[in-house]
């Protein structure tokens, strides 16, 4: 049976279907069937997200790798409750992105590589909450993007985690082969 939805807040767990029908609550995430609002984000977030999504674009682009997204496109990390994760850069590879059940709706295989940058409001335990969901779901290589203080930490799904500043270069690891890019051209 299908639910009537109003402009009002929902009540009782949703699916990611039905959030996909409520353009009216974005910015929000779904978390166990349960709406998440965002605020939006700054403009220091905004030009972040655009220099990281053009330098993956470009690369992935020139090696016809796969198709990176951003704008927090909603991603099922788990199903039944669902959560729908809206990470604020992602790749995904061609191969995976033929594995894709839908062409509508949100993704429903994982990305190989989310950034998410974090806003004043983020709370760490609610990052490492996210970072575990993604990698559960398949995610290979984590960005976590702090604007505060200029730094990247990268989290692989093995565990290994880095931590990057000016004049440092972030890789690909084996998610992107080859990927250089230097950390200030991140805040820049």
């Amino acid at each position: 049976m299908e639910r009537a939805y109003t402009r009002g807040e929902p009540r009782g767990p949703l699916t990611g279907d039905e959030l996909l029908r409520m353009p009216w609550l974005n910015p929000c995430e779904l978390v166990a069937g349960r709406v998440l609002r965002m605020t939006p984000t700054n403009p220091t977030h905004g030009r972040i997200e655009v220099n990281v999504a053009a330098a993956l674009r470009s690369f992935a682009r020139t090696r016809n790798l796969g198709n990176v997204m951003a704008g927090e496109v909603g991603v099922f990390t788990s199903r039944d409750p669902d959560t729908v994760r809206a990470p604020d850069v992602l790749f995904l590879s061609h191969e995976r992105d033929a594995a894709r059940k839908r062409r509508d709706g949100f993704l429903d295989v994982a990305p190989e590589l989310v950034v998410e940058i974090l806003s004043p409001t983020d709370r760490p335990a609610e990052v490492r909450r996210k970072l575990r969901e993604y990698f559960a779901a398949g995610v290979r290589l984590a960005w976590v993007v702090d604007p505060d203080v200029c730094v990247v930490q990268v989290h692989a799904a093995q565990g290994e985690t880095g931590r990057f500043v000016s004049g440092d270069v972030l890789t690909g690891a084996d998610v992107l082969p080859g990927l250089e890019l230097p950390v200030d051209d991140v805040f820049e």
